[in-house]
């Protein structure tokens, strides 16, 4: 009797392994941004993961990201949008650049949630913050 449980639940295992496997495979999404005309260094990824929730949750994380007042023009701050099907472009808010003390590279990173399921994710540099549409765009991926 317990060879014959042991056998199912082995089974079971090995049936149901897989299956967890490609489903949380497929609700994690890493893209990479696309090579910048503005800032040509700069490189990046986005990861998008569902939460249990229903959720969205966007990992951004940029290496080689110039100060936004050495753009020509000079510009105040870089700002994150999110687009998605249901709501369009929407302002997720600043990303600040930095370095550490260990290595002169300027890096940047933001973690975000959204409701929506993101198709495609930009960074702009802006004189003000609070805008409803990019201005100059100086990183985007393709749609995902």
């Amino acid at each position: 009797m317990k060879h014959q449980l042991f056998v199912r639940l082995t089974i079971c295992l090995f049936i149901l392994m897989p299956a967890t496997f490609f489903s949380s495979s497929a609700l994690s999404q890493k893209v990479s941004f696309n090579t910048s005309t503005v800032v040509p260094s700069a490189e990046g990824t986005v990861k998008v993961k569902k939460d249990n929730n229903g959720n969205y949750g966007i990992e951004i994380y940029i290496e080689n990201l110039a100060e936004p007042k050495k753009l020509t023009p000079s510009k105040k701050a870089y700002v994150v949008w999110v687009e998605s099907q249901e709501k369009g472009v929407k302002n997720m808010g600043q990303i600040h650049t930095s370095s550490s003390l260990f290595s002169k590279t300027k890096k940047a990173s933001m973690t975000t949630v959204s409701p929506y399921k993101p198709t495609r994710v930009y960074v702009s540099a802006e004189d003000k913050i609070d805008l409803d549409k990019p201005g100059t765009v100086v990183l985007t991926t393709n749609s995902f």
